[in-house]
């Protein structure tokens, strides 16, 4: 059986069409009924009535005219408000909203306006804090860059190999910053497409693991971290796309070295998935941790948290990048629980179609 109040809410639902307080064409359609009754009604007082027709016309149009003016003014103002909001977000006011209390079309348009004016007031201020942030971050390696240029023009310095080592660090962390702002921006503009493949876990992280290692003192990472990987069962085999992969990898390792303490290690740990050939990736360090409030701030852009003594903060855009790799895999980045330091758990979906199949 079912409820009264189901029932009566289909039966009010229903009668939207015709409730002129909740339908514009119910509204214009009363309109015309409330005209034609006023001048049916004055024609027939004029019947029965020594008054003339011709002023019976005339006050039948006088009426219909005020009628008129009146559902066109309730139905004219909140057009007027949205277009005046309008003018205002072509000046870049986007704060400002539509106060419609209406129940019909016109009040759905104006919700549906004022989600438009915080949809774009939250993107434009994202791109001003995207603007101050990379404004600021560029200028850090560009002022210590421009510091140990000068103080070698000026005689300073020298252009022994410590102080060149200087300048190149800064220069790689620049390059750093441009590559991943360009990554970001190839993901929000959708024009980095997926091309999973099957790959054996094993061969493929160890590959990662060794480029890792091949950058220790590049400026990349620090050279006193161990880099550890376990992968069971040793002949994993897992489906994805091995290049977004790798990007997700070497930014959760890079992140855990320059958060590593001295002399620490780093575990890159797989396992398979709940699904057919899906993958559960774990990044361990031995570092701080990550404190349950910033656990999800720190997949935002430019947010990060200190590093540990020895490492330097990175450019924090390095997990936004892995979160947006994963997303795109459809699967899931989080900071999971560990009794020590940092765990990083990745999951990914693995072949969907052949779960479906099955």
């Amino acid at each position: 059986m079912v409820p009264r109040q189901s029932l009566w809410g289909r039966f009010w639902e229903n009668l939207r069409p015709v409730d002129p307080r909740r339908s514009v064409k119910a509204a214009l359609g009363a309109l015309v009924i409330v005209t034609v009754a006023i001048t049916t009604a004055l024609t027939i007082v004029a019947l029965y009535s020594a008054i003339e027709l011709r002023v019976i016309a005339l006050l039948a149009v006088i009426a219909s005219l005020v009628v008129t003016q009146f559902v066109a003014h309730g139905l004219a103002e909140p057009l007027d408000e949205m277009t005046d909001a309008a003018r205002s977000m072509a000046r870049g006011d986007y704060s400002r909203r539509v106060r419609v209390q209406r129940r019909d079309e016109l009040g759905e348009l104006a919700d549906a306006f004022n989600l438009m004016a915080a949809d774009l007031e939250a993107a434009d201020r994202h791109r001003k804090e995207l603007v101050a942030n990379v404004s600021h971050e560029l200028r850090t390696p560009i002022a210590a860059l421009r510091a140990v240029l000068e103080n070698v023009v000026d005689g300073v310095s020298r252009a022994d190999p410590a102080t060149m080592d200087t300048a190149l660090r800064q220069t790689e962390r620049l390059g750093r910053l441009v590559e991943h702002l360009l990554d970001l921006s190839r993901l929000d503009n959708g024009v980095v497409p997926l091309h999973t493949r099957r790959f054996e876990v094993w061969p493929y992280l160890s590959g990662v693991l060794k480029e890792a290692n091949m950058t220790k003192g590049e400026g990349r990472s620090r050279t006193d971290v161990h880099l550890h990987l376990d992968v069971s069962p040793p002949g994993l085999v897992a489906y994805a796309d091995t290049e977004r992969l790798h990007q997700v990898v070497a930014n959760l390792i890079d992140n855990a070295v320059k958060h590593s303490p001295p002399h620490g290690r780093v575990t890159v740990r797989a396992r398979p998935g709940r699904s057919p050939l899906a993958l559960e990736l774990e990044v361990l360090d031995e570092g701080p941790g990550i404190p349950e409030a910033d656990r999800e701030r720190v997949f935002e852009r430019f947010g990060r948290s200190a590093p540990a003594e020895g490492g330097d903060g990175g450019t924090g855009l390095g997990l936004a990048i892995a979160r947006w790799a994963v997303d795109l895999h459809g699967g899931r980045i989080r900071v999971a629980e560990s009794p020590r330091g940092c765990r990083i758990l990745v999951t990914l979906p693995g072949d969907t179609s052949k779960a479906e199949l099955t």
